[in-house]
């Protein structure tokens, strides 16, 4: 199991016992009391426990069903290995509104990574982004395709990489992996697409979508200044989970796709709110890339 995998893991159990203790970790995952120590140091560190005598409880801010507000920001890896049935469900669900030919945009952030991977095989498409991962995955295939070999991502595209342009904006990089900051905001500016997706910390009825980090939430609004179609991709985990800045509300989204974790009063809510709701059914967690 790799690290993330295991502190994901960690945070999923906080989330349901609201406390755990060193050597109860340490026997659940098969591992030594230094490292799950060292894990607990790397997640107290972004915010998502709090450290105690023998082990960890869940912050005050991060409470299941809280409208909390939450300043820090888990790293890619974290983030990535959390939910993974999920994001792949919402994934496959946004790859549906993309035809070929289409010029669209991708957003940083784990979802759009994994929808990033089913794109690989939808012909004459032109990618922005602010994400260098989410460029590398195209990168990386078109090599793969120059070199006569079999992509990685053709499995889980459905067929070979097709013909593709992709744009990588400029930008300061975030703990999330976006690029932002004047130098994107400027680049976005200029495009004109048909359709955007976006990643979110959090959503909200009040706060709308959200994110931890000031420079991203207004690289997202500037995102939002490109396409008259925007979609956000977050899974039900980021119901009512409120980070510090706002960069949509409800109403300014044109499709939300969460999964079917969501309960009916919450998507009936958002359904008032928002032109369109896609749930997404997840499967089994398909194995880390």
């Amino acid at each position: 199991m790799l690290a993330a995998q295991r502190r994901a893991g960690i945070v999923s159990l906080l989330d349901v016992s609201g406390a755990v203790s060193v050597t109860e970790l340490a026997a659940h995952f098969g591992v030594s009391d230094m490292t799950i120590r060292r894990d607990l140091d790397n997640l107290a560190a972004h915010g998502l426990i709090a450290k105690v005598h023998g082990g960890a409880v869940a912050p005050a801010d991060a409470a299941v069903g809280s409208s909390a507000r939450r300043s820090e920001e888990p790293g890619f890896p974290v983030k990535s290995a959390q939910r993974q049935a999920e994001k792949e469900a919402i994934a496959a669900a946004a790859v549906q509104l993309v035809q070929p030919g289409m010029s669209i945009g991708l957003s940083a952030g784990t979802t759009t990574w994994a929808l990033a991977h089913r794109l690989l095989g939808i012909g004459e498409l032109t990618v922005v982004t602010n994400s260098p991962r989410i460029a590398e995955i195209f990168h990386r295939s078109a090599e793969q395709a120059r070199a006569g070999g079999e992509a990685p991502e053709q499995t889980a595209a459905g067929s070979a990489p097709a013909d593709q342009t992709v744009i990588l904006t400029g930008g300061v990089r975030t703990p999330s992996d976006a690029l932002v900051g004047p130098i994107a905001n400027q680049a976005l500016r200029s495009l004109h697409l048909d359709l955007i997706f976006l990643g979110a910390h959090g959503f909200a009825l009040e706060a709308g979508f959200t994110t931890p980090n000031l420079e991203e939430a207004e690289t997202n609004r500037t995102w939002l200044q490109t396409s008259p179609r925007a979609v956000v991709l977050a899974d039900h985990s980021k119901w009512n989970a409120t980070a510090l800045g706002t960069f949509a509300e409800l109403a300014q989204i044109h499709t939300l796709i969460t999964d079917t974790g969501v309960d009916d009063a919450a998507a009936d809510a958002l359904r008032e709110q928002l032109e369109a709701l896609i749930l997404a059914e997840p499967t089994e967690t398909r194995s880390p890339r």
